[in-house]
């Protein structure tokens, strides 16, 4: 089965009926996150890539049309005007690695009505997974102010897909390596990894242990010295290094208790025995929080190895994202409903130097200098943004960082930088709420007028 029927049921129960009513006109989609979680001061687009290979391989098969007809108990006949659905449609989208705000659209696809509904499911899951989860991992490497930081979070990310998803979501913000093996040889991510409290356990004592691991490996190694008592773990470890005469590029790493503490003291026993180079490696439930403390406080760590946190995005685990129609057959079209008002027409983030982003409409022109977000990566159901490398977000990612806000960049209450609107889209969106009202009638007035609404993560789309 296909990744067709990776949907919500409601959006096959929709399509169905536009073809049967004939509403088959073009319609505009926009998906944009509401509001940004708490503690946040900005997001990193991320998840196109996957993205746009789902809508480049999009087909309705036999297998999808019987699937779907089990699920409504209806005969596979009834579902039959589905078969051979395809993508044949456009795509604008700012690119992986960008920094963007609420309210922004991070994609908008337009295409017959059916075609765009069918896709929204996967479309959210995708772009809201990876957008979360490389916007945590971007402030740990913001928090870890220059030091590597390598993911260690497959073994504990909801799914070994999703594991894969978090190291090249690690290398697009800037991390230095991942402990996971395919994605190292999948996607060009350097290697890292060192050993588990079970090797050690499993010899005698630590001694035996460390120079078994030597033996096997030739090349620098990482000892873990706290399974037992720490700072015995940190002599045991220098006296081998010593013996065996390894030091450039060797480590030891610390993963359990005062992180602080203990690498000041492993730093003295390591220097005591003239072993200034070899480093300390901190792991251990770390996040961007942790290692702002660490570092803080001036802790001798080299590396920050970070992933139950991380992976999951465990302190802000979900956006409070939406895809909406903003355009039907030519018509702008936008939601009234309370708290929840959207802005119509399809739109245009314009960054501009210093300055908050102006979320404007399409084929509005730029103001001043400012550079369009959103690109044509889709045109007739075939790219036309060729695939994109982590090493490319990457760059962009850094490029946005330097301009961003020191406010919106700290760990600890940061302040992000909201978007305003153009004059033309508060335009149009009075126009459309007017003539919404005026059809409805007084007696369905819904909301109070947009202007009201004091934050512009409301404004992005849809009417129904």
């Amino acid at each position: 089965m296909s990744d067709v029927t990776t949907t919500d049921l409601y959006e096959v129960t929709m399509a169905m009926s536009y073809l049967r009513e004939d509403m088959c006109a073009p319609a505009t989609f926009s998906l944009f996150v509401r509001d940004l979680p708490p503690g946040r001061g900005f997001l990193v687009a991320a998840g196109l890539e996957s993205a746009l290979d789902f809508l480049a391989r999009y087909r309705t098969e036999q297998e999808d049309v019987e699937a779907f007809a089990d699920a409504l108990r209806r005969p596979v006949q009834d579902l039959e005007p589905l078969l051979g659905l395809s993508f044949e449609c456009d795509v604008r989208a700012i690119p992986e690695g960008h920094v963007v705000f609420a309210g922004e659209p991070l994609l908008e696809v337009t295409a017959p009505l059916p075609q765009a509904q069918l896709v929204e499911t996967y479309l959210l899951n995708q772009l809201c997974h990876q957008t979360v989860v490389a916007s945590k991992a971007a402030r740990c490497v913001l928090a870890a102010a220059g030091r590597p930081v390598i993911d260690f979070s497959l073994r504990r990310t909801h799914g070994a897909w999703a594991g894969l998803q978090a190291a090249r979501l690690g290398a697009l913000v800037g991390f230095a390596g991942t402990s996971n093996v395919a994605a190292a040889a999948s996607l060009g991510i350097p290697a890292s990894g060192t050993m588990a409290h079970s090797y050690i356990e499993a010899f005698p004592g630590e001694e035996e242990a460390f120079r078994a691991f030597a033996h096997c490996h030739p090349g620098p190694v990482t000892f873990l010295v706290d399974t037992y008592d720490t700072e015995e773990g940190v002599r045991v470890a220098a006296r081998v290094f010593a013996d065996l005469r390894r030091g450039p590029g060797c480590a030891i790493r610390l993963d359990s208790g005062d992180l602080d503490a203990l690498s000041r003291r492993a730093r003295t026993l390591l220097d005591a025995a003239g072993l200034a180079d070899v480093r300390i490696v901190a792991s251990g439930g770390l996040d961007e929080y942790g290692v702002d403390r660490l570092i803080r406080a001036g802790a001798p760590i080299d590396v920050y190895a970070v992933g139950t946190r991380v992976g999951v995005a465990a302190d802000a685990p979900y956006l409070d994202a939406a895809y909406k129609l903003v355009e039907y057959d030519g018509h702008p079209v936008m939601k009234l409903s309370s708290a929840k008002v959207t802005a119509p027409g399809r739109k245009q983030v314009f960054r501009r130097a210093g300055q908050p982003d102006v979320i404007a409409l399409a084929l509005e022109e730029p103001p001043d200098s400012a550079q369009p977000l959103l690109r044509t990566v889709m045109r007739g159901g075939r790219r036309t943004w060729p695939p994109d490398r982590w090493q490319d977000a990457r760059r962009r990612l850094r490029e946005d960082i330097a301009v961003l806000p020191g406010s919106a960049r700290r760990i600890k209450g940061p302040e992000p930088v909201p978007p305003v609107r153009s004059q033309a889209l508060e335009e149009l969106t009075a126009s459309v709420r007017t003539d919404i009202e005026a059809h409805l009638g007084a007696g369905h007035r819904a909301a109070p007028p947009y202007t009201a609404v004091p934050h512009p993560s409301v404004l992005s789309v849809r009417a129904q």
